[in-house]
């Protein structure tokens, strides 16, 4: 194998596949990158066994062939090169090395046999669907803050991508919940999508694929089975597992009774709970509102640094309440506010509260209420 390639372009793919792979690798060809050049592209791979990238980016081919190479190493070296450099990569002399020239720098790297290099086969997907980019975004936009990070509850680690039926018809929804605060989001089902079982897609896919999706324009076509999901964009193809386990049924736990609205002007309301959290201590990270007609006095404290309370002006016109919770959560759902205004459906001290974008009637939190 022996090409060139402008090293802006080799950067942005091996950004990408390079974050697949771990720094710590029990099995040594999961530290490298395949590369294989074939039709004026570079096509590189990585892998986790869980999780596989694969970009294509155009290039100068004088021999076509493949080879693998150390991931962070080779992304490292790229990356160091000057801006504009033209990269010459050469895997053609003997001995298993790839040699990288850029100007006056000269690098040699060990590589390992293409054939040990693991192939993730995807299988029969036998569900696929398109939809913009720009929706796939929102809908993980809106809801990753809320998947959980503990490893027991496997089945939560990650985003439930499901159909569902709104009340006005058929729509793809994503959920993401670590028992504290619970995210919902959706929009109109794709063509092609019903019937799709429901899936949930790991964290590390979900922040890999967010990462790519973030510059693109593109339409994502989407395919998937009971076990394996695959994206396919621009030059860019994510195959995944999926995480074998049951999403709870979340509708339980979206309250429906909560007759207290309290109308929050969302900018205004985040910088204040901002501000009084910087007084809570770093564990609770524990908030109090006193919701009165009109007003919510926030409180926060803590032995160690002492009392933060600050008033703001909002809408509300029923009976006084008051409530804790954490901080962090409430400014996670706060971020996710696209609106100038959000909605606290309350019901009482102990009961979970529900908070909606006012601009956003596709979107839905759900947020747990603790004791202060």
């Amino acid at each position: 194998m022996k090409l060139t390639i402008e090293r802006a372009a080799l950067l942005r793919s091996l950004n990408h596949v390079q974050s697949v792979v771990e720094r710590r690798n029990t099995i040594p060809i999961l530290s490298n990158v395949h590369l294989e050049a074939a039709g004026g592209k570079l096509a590189l791979t990585a892998t986790d066994m869980d999780l596989a990238i694969i970009e294509s980016v155009d290039c100068a081919i004088e021999t076509e062939g493949a080879t693998t190479a150390p991931a962070h190493t080779l992304y490292d070296i790229v990356r160091k090169l000057p801006d504009g450099a033209q990269i010459e990569v050469d895997a053609t002399g003997e001995g298993n090395q790839l040699r990288l020239r850029a100007g006056r720098s000269r690098f040699t790297l060990q590589t390992l046999p293409t054939g040990e290099f693991p192939q993730m086969a995807s299988g029969d997907m036998p569900h696929e669907f398109t939809l913009p980019a720009s929706e796939l975004r929102r809908l993980i936009d809106r809801t990753r803050f809320a998947i959980s990070t503990e490893e027991t509850r496997y089945y939560l680690n990650g985003i439930y991508f499901h159909m569902a039926d709104d009340g006005d018809g058929e729509v793809l929804r994503a959920v993401a919940t670590d028992g504290h605060r619970l995210a919902r989001v959706e929009m109109p089902l794709p063509d092609g999508a019903a019937g799709m079982p429901g899936v949930i897609v790991p964290r590390k896919t979900v922040s890999e694929l967010h990462k790519m999706i973030e510059e693109s324009d593109e339409d994502v076509n989407v395919a998937l089975s009971d076990a394996k999901i695959r994206f396919g964009f621009d030059d860019v193809t994510v195959t995944s597992k999926l995480i074998d386990g049951t999403f709870p049924d979340y509708d339980r736990v979206i309250p429906v009774g909560n007759d207290k609205s309290l109308a929050v002007d969302c900018r205004n309301f985040a910088a204040a709970v901002d501000r009084v959290a910087t007084i809570s201590t770093e564990k609770s990270r524990a908030v109090k509102l006193n919701v009165a007609a009109d007003n919510v006095t926030l409180t926060a404290s803590s032995p160690e640094s002492g009392t933060a309370v600050e008033e703001i002006e909002v809408d509300y016109k029923q009976e006084a309440i008051e409530i804790g919770f954490n901080a962090r959560y409430l400014l996670d759902i706060a971020n996710q506010i696209e609106g100038e205004n959000a909605n606290f459906e309350l019901a009482d001290a102990a009961s979970p509260t529900l908070i909606r974008d006012t601009n956003d009637p596709t979107a839905l939190y759900v947020l747990m209420p603790m004791r202060v």
